[in-house]
């Protein structure tokens, strides 16, 4: 396993947009990114939601990484703004190797709740990062499962 793992922001522009078509859970979110750049709204040094770790020159782990308004907190307590963690994807050669571990511990760095929404069969992985599955609400959870990790002093908001 390589000594430090380092966690950094992705630029938002072509070659990280080419990194991203290695990756499984390519979608609507690089299109989007895409888009913008193809109509030069968005610059080299935009505010990126990416993060990754390189091995070498190549990116082989990501994630995106959105903080959420106190204003549209329906998960923890009290209220608070929080972190919600998109597309954690490690490639294939390179799971099982802190790569995962290490962009999850970024994120709980801010110490902030951080909810998710995990790909099936993923559960394992979360449940050794201390996620739980959030108190399922039909209105609120829409289908989804999501899983929650809280900081110290933060509690899950009672359904």
């Amino acid at each position: 396993m390589p000594t430090k793992l380092k966690v950094q922001p992705l630029l938002v522009n072509y070659k990280t947009l080419e990194e991203f078509k290695r990756f499984k859970e390519y979608g609507h979110q690089e299109l989007a990114m895409l888009e913008d750049l193809e109509s030069n709204i968005v610059e080299n040094d935009s505010e990126s939601p990416f993060f990754g770790i390189y091995f070498g020159n190549a990116l082989v782990a990501r994630m995106s990484l959105y903080k959420v308004s106190k204003k549209y907190d329906h998960y923890f307590n009290p209220p608070q703004d929080y972190l919600e963690l998109w597309k954690l994807e490690v490639l294939p050669d390179y799971q099982g190797q802190g790569y995962g571990k290490a962009l999850v511990d970024f994120a709980k760095n801010f110490k902030m709740p951080i909810k998710t929404n995990p790909r099936v069969k993923s559960a394992t992985f979360w449940e050794k990062m201390g996620f739980s599955h959030a108190n399922y609400d039909m209105e609120r959870d829409l289908g989804e499962n999501p899983l929650i990790w809280l900081p110290s002093g933060v509690e899950e908001r009672e359904v």
